[in-house]
């Protein structure tokens, strides 16, 4: 009796001469980029160093697009973006020691935002691992322990016959859902040594689903199907498991208004007569939510932005999906339901019941026009139109990433993403030098589209050597600089707490010779010519700069009332 596990996949003829005689000089970095490419992989990220040089010499014997960045943590954030566009894992190559612990904070977004990275770092040779002190350059007691607490899944290497099984375990764990970063780590002489090891030819590394429990979706339906006033949170869980549609039809079905968080911008369309937009940093949508009879939260852990920095306090029955198991119930109580957002959407779609409330549409203008009220009397014209004009210079379906910047804060709220999966900020860690190198990343994956790449002066200045990358590779990126002086939200922040602000002032690069200086087209505009400047330079090919020299605002928080 024959068992389908039992069957085993025979090589061919060509395949058995090919494993039989490897073509000669192949080494352990060979391993890596033919396992990559055996996975899937096209394009690799990364920055070469001195124990990771095997790795980057096989990338020439390779067919893998390699896109080098200037700084280790960019890099990571361009990985973390194309992971973003494409739900593949982005591999990300990085050195020993400094290099490797420079992408720490890129990891830590890519985690905070389930990003697939799959991160391949070197290692001192095989005899310094160990936690001895053998003087190697780079040498670190336990280099692995500076990246457990930031990523998924940490995997070492320690002969070439375990590359192969330890990258493809590691591209699983990226994968499995929630999608995150891993990091595999591989001694240089293991990366030198000749390998007598066949060419990888496959790679079989399949994620696990993660459905719904049904008698929990059981309970949710029918809780939701007698709900009087049912509404929904939709996070970014939605996006990364392209489940827009299905929210869409459970929302309808049940006509229920939906919030998205600024994770999930563009799960739900914007101008939908059950759309609360994004406006979670105001009273009048957490009024709205506490209301709620029955709270439908998908794909958000319900943190401190998605939140109202924790003053949303619900009084009705939660109902939170979510595929982080740790995010389950850790800050409201919930009937939790460990799953993966489109197949707990689809259970619903398929046993919760039809309701009608006619009213549903009026309480959702009602919220709406309660906010723009609000926002309206504290003066805030510029800043508006300066949103207004870089959402008309957009293309609908052009991605966008947004720095930790006043004009992304005001983004979160009230941008209009058109689109899922079409914009994206660093708010999952909140570390600044995101955007630039993210669009990048986001270039390299799609080049079908302009790319637009937000900061502020002050993130700017991380990422400026990026300006030559963009260049190397000629890649679709149009930079929106707000150049105000200074760290414009700590600016804000410190001048309500004390009165003054310190440490926030800086002196700054002219951005658009700097640009040029790199081969890249730079313009200063103004807030009045904005949309023009900037939609001419998404439609031109190539990288380009664009200046703003604007002191903007935020609007009155309500958190603090």
């Amino acid at each position: 009796m024959t068992h389908d596990h039992d069957l085993v996949l025979r090589p061919t003829a060509a395949q058995t001469e090919a494993a039989l005689n490897p073509p000669p000089g192949r080494n352990g970095g060979d391993l890596v980029v033919e396992t990559l490419a055996g996975l899937g992989a096209t394009t690799v990220f990364g920055l070469p160093g001195q124990h990771a040089l095997g790795m980057f010499d096989a990338l020439r014997r390779s067919d893998l697009r390699y896109i080098g960045l200037r700084v280790e943590n960019n890099a990571g954030f361009a990985a973390d973006a194309y992971g973003r566009i494409t739900g593949e894992a982005a591999p990300l190559l990085l050195s020993t020691g400094p290099g490797a612990l420079t992408s720490l904070a890129a990891l830590q977004e890519a985690r905070a935002a389930s990003a697939p990275v799959l991160a391949i770092g070197s290692q001192v040779p095989t005899a310094g691992l160990g936690g001895g002190r053998h003087g190697y350059l780079h040498e670190l007691p336990d280099q692995a322990a500076s990246f457990r607490g930031v990523v998924k899944s940490v995997h070492t290497v320690r002969t070439q016959s375990q590359i192969p099984s330890a990258i493809a375990e590691a591209w699983t764990s990226a994968l499995t859902v929630p999608h995150g970063p891993v990091w595999v780590e591989i001694p240089q002489d293991v990366l030198l040594a000749e390998t007598p090891i066949p060419v990888v030819t496959g790679g079989d590394a399949f994620p696990e689903e993660l459905p719904p429990r049904p008698e929990l979706t059981a309970v949710a339906a029918d809780l939701l199907s007698r709900a009087e006033r049912p509404v929904i949170i939709a996070g970014g869980g939605v996006v990364r498991a392209d489940a827009s549609k299905k929210l869409r039809q459970v929302a309808e079905r049940l006509q229920a208004p939906v919030v998205t968080t600024f994770g999930g911008k563009g799960a739900f369309p914007w101008t939908h007569p059950l759309s609360l937009q994004s406006w979670l940093e105001d009273r009048h949508t957490t009024d709205f939510l506490e209301d709620a009879d029955v709270l439908l939260v998908v794909g958000s852990g319900l943190g401190e932005l998605s939140s109202n920095y924790h003053t949303f306090t619900p009084r009705g029955r939660v109902i939170q999906i979510e595929a982080d198991l740790g995010k389950l119930e850790s800050n409201h109580p919930a009937l939790g339901i460990h799953a993966d957002a489109r197949l707990a959407l689809q259970a619903l779609l398929e046993t919760v019941e039809e309701r009608t409330d006619p009213a549903a549409p009026e309480r959702v203008r009602g919220v709406l026009d309660r906010v723009r009220e609000r926002i309206a009397s504290q003066e805030l014209t510029l800043e508006q139109d300066v949103l207004a004009a870089v959402r008309g210079a957009l293309p609908a379906g052009a991605p966008s990433f947004w720095d930790m910047t006043i004009l992304a804060y005001w983004a979160w709220s009230a941008f209009d993403a058109k689109a899922p999966n079409t914009m994206h900020s660093a708010q999952g860690a909140g570390g600044l030098g995101y955007g630039f190198p993210a669009a990048l990343g986001a270039a390299a994956a799609d080049p079908t589209h302009p790319v637009l790449a937000v900061s502020g002066d002050g993130g700017a200045l991380y990422s400026i050597a990026e300006l030559a990358t963009a260049r190397q590779y000629d890649l679709n990126v149009t930079w929106l600089i707000v150049d105000d002086g200074g760290y414009g939200i700590l600016r804000e922040y410190m001048t309500d707490a004390f009165g003054q602000p310190t440490a926030t002032e800086l002196t700054r690069p002219d951005y658009v010779a700097l640009a040029e200086s790199f081969g890249v087209p730079g313009v200063r505009t103004s807030p009045e010519a904005l949309e023009a400047d900037l939609a001419k330079a998404l439609a031109a090919p190539g990288p380009s700069v664009v200046v703003l020299p604007a002191v903007l605002r935020m609007f009155a928080p309500t958190h603090l009332d």
